[in-house]
């Protein structure tokens, strides 16, 4: 055993890797380890290249090694965590960090890596604990600073979360991650105090440098070549398996085909709200529906709506991501549709485990997921135009009307008095009932003139928290506007809130981000909806639907021509009455009110892609019709 010279193989190995020369990195640890087999450094600078070139089981298999002739080193148990975790092994991957802490109580990176784990299983205040335990072991930790703030932020404490954000960019200055975050949880709150300072860091973020969380920068940039970037980079750490050859080709359509729908979402929230008649109106003779949750557990009558219209319901909150698709795979799913793509609390490496043939992405994630491991996304003709084509690594499957679909047997309330719901009386009612990240101050600057301009207007938006509206009001002050115009209307349950829709005259869309959910809510409602098109995904929804609802002419194409529309419906009332006839028969006849078509469609698409998998055809883009 020659263990000087390994180190010297060592010390050139770790500089390769550092360099990313990987091939030769592996080679040199290797020598070093001919040399002397237990050399810990060594052992762990193999397992890491392994690792980082997708090996995974083979990086395990080194970790277990090393861990045999080192089994008090925290570092390597650490490390092992990480791979099982790659691996999607959450379980072992615990039990692993688990073992770190045991040994070295102290070690940050153990804590964080566990934290992050029980995050994933809903065990939040586990989590927190182990944040905390990070950045006290090391202040200087902007990555437990980092997820310390993610938590916080989904825990709805987001001015904390801002601090944290602060604390890890003032540890790493380039720390994208933290920064698109910030800017997120910012915009959360209506507080726009960095965008001038920082917008010409955003286009930047994930494109370039480290990955990031694509989500984070939907709201923030209307550009969807940069958003396919940062998808592509983020899912490349989800690595993903070959799955064509994993499954048995049929060489005829089964009588029914299985289908497997897996969310986080499957109770009270706007995913289920739009989707339940879908599920309702599915084919049963010719479609096997399955739902996979991974969310909360649910008595409330949507959800009991729900399980009467599947006829299976399997709850996966408790099995890691490799043993949730072995699951599925068990029950030989013909294709399978993530519903969450890259939003909070997915599970997309389950979906990189591989669970079908065929795996689609629709309705959850407005854009595209940029991974190998998904083969088609739901789209329509709108929401992803032929110049943008390029911006997508699926395939598209373009459905005819809009790619959303509704629930045309909706629960309404009676509808409450004006005075209930905080509108003066003789008021015209602007409402922009959006989640309060997706407004910007493009979209404010120009609802404020319109409060100028037309007189006894008031804004309605949805209450986002007391800071966002504290933000809000104060920037309406700025622009010389009384803030007691911004009306805030607070949660309340969805048959309550579709009715107060009755009281609003005008919907103010928001420019990156469209109303999704929130807009289909106004338009069954009968309240217009006024929209700008962007070139993003994100930035198109609305167009799709009022495409979809017959009410094209409230597209417009520029800032300043949405501005003047809303100025003319705002004070014109023959014409905006006209519109509200218009969308009222629509009601009748249009795709966005019919779920009965979009169903059909989307079971067309699915025969169409089993139809390819079956020939042995790859994936290729389908065009269901207008």
């Amino acid at each position: 055993m020659d263990v000087v010279a390994a180190q010297h193989q060592t010390d050139r190995a770790n500089a390769l890797r550092f360099a990313g020369c990987w091939a030769d990195a592996e080679a040199a640890y290797r020598r070093a380890l001919e040399l002397a087999p237990a050399h810990a450094e060594a052992l762990n600078g193999l397992a890491i290249v392994l690792r980082s070139t997708g090996r995974t089981a083979e990086a395990i298999e080194v970790y277990h090694r090393a861990i045999d002739y080192h089994p008090a080193l925290a570092g390597l148990h650490n490390n092992l965590g990480n791979a099982l975790r790659d691996a999607g092994r959450g379980r072992d991957a615990i039990a692993s960090y688990r073992r770190a802490i045991d040994l070295q109580p102290g070690l940050a990176e153990a804590h964080c890596h566990l934290g992050v784990m029980l995050r994933r299983r809903g065990e939040v205040e586990q989590a927190m604990a182990q944040y905390r335990c990070a950045v006290e072991a090391r202040p200087d930790y902007a990555e437990g600073w980092n997820n310390l703030g993610n938590l916080l932020d989904e825990l709805g404490h987001r001015a904390e979360a801002v601090a944290c954000y602060r604390r890890a960019l003032a540890i790493r200055p380039g720390y994208a991650a933290a920064r698109l975050q910030k800017l997120h949880v910012q915009a959360q709150l209506c507080d726009w105090s960095d965008l001038a300072s920082e917008a010409a860091l955003i286009p930047e973020l994930g494109v370039e440098g480290e990955a990031v969380a694509p989500f984070a920068a939907m709201a923030l940039d209307d550009d969807p070549q940069r958003h396919l970037h940062r998808a592509m980079r983020y899912a490349g750490q989800l690595g993903g398996v070959a799955r064509h050859t994993a499954f048995t080709r049929p060489s005829e359509r089964p009588p029914r085909l299985r289908i497997g729908y897996f969310s986080a979402d499957f109770h009270d929230h706007a995913t289920l709200w739009l989707m339940i008649r879908l599920f309702e109106l599915h084919d049963r003779e010719r479609f096997d529906v399955r739902l996979y949750s991974y969310g909360p557990a649910s008595d409330r009558p949507m959800r009991r709506r729900l399980l009467n219209a599947v006829e299976s319901f399997i709850d996966i909150r408790h099995l890691d991501d490799a043993a949730a698709a072995e699951l599925a795979r068990r029950d030989r799913l013909d294709i399978a549709i993530d519903l969450k793509g890259h939003t909070r609390s997915s599970r997309l490496g389950i979906f990189a485990a591989g669970v079908a043939p065929v795996q689609i992405s629709w309705l959850g994630f407005p854009g595209t997921i940029g991974a190998s491991f998904i083969d088609y996304v739901l789209a329509d003709r709108v929401v992803i135009p032929d110049e943008e084509r390029a911006c997508y690594s699926e395939k598209l499957i373009y459905l005819p009307g809009a790619y959303l679909p509704t629930d045309d047997r909706r629960n309404l309330a009676e509808t409450p008095d004006r005075a209930t719901t905080g509108l003066p009386d003789g008021s015209f009612v602007f409402c922009a009932f959006h989640n309060s990240y997706k407004i910007g101050p493009a979209e404010f600057d120009i609802w404020m003139r319109l409060l100028a301009a037309v007189d006894s207007s008031v804004l309605w938006l949805l209450h986002s928290g007391d800071e966002a509206a504290r933000n809000l009001r104060a920037e309406a002050a700025v622009r010389g506007i009384a803030p007691d115009r911004l009306i805030f209307a607070p949660p309340l349950p969805q048959a309550e809130h579709l009715a107060r829709h009755r009281h609003a005259d005008l919907f103010l869309d928001c420019f990156n981000y469209n109303a999704h959910t929130s807009a289909t809510d106004a338009l069954y409602m009968g309240v217009p909806v006024l929209t700008r098109i962007g070139r993003s995904f994100t930035a198109r929804v609305a167009a799709s639907l009022l495409q979809a609802a017959g009410l094209p002419e409230l597209i417009t194409a520029r800032n300043a021509d949405y501005e003047v529309l809303a100025s003319r419906l705002a004070t014109d009332k023959p014409r905006l009455d006209a519109l509200k006839r218009k969308l009222a028969a629509n009601r009748m006849s249009e795709p966005l009110f019919r779920p009965e078509l979009i169903t059909r469609a989307v079971e067309r698409a699915f025969d169409a892609v089993h139809h390819r998998y079956r020939a042995g055809e790859p994936p290729a883009d389908i065009d269901l019709g207008p």
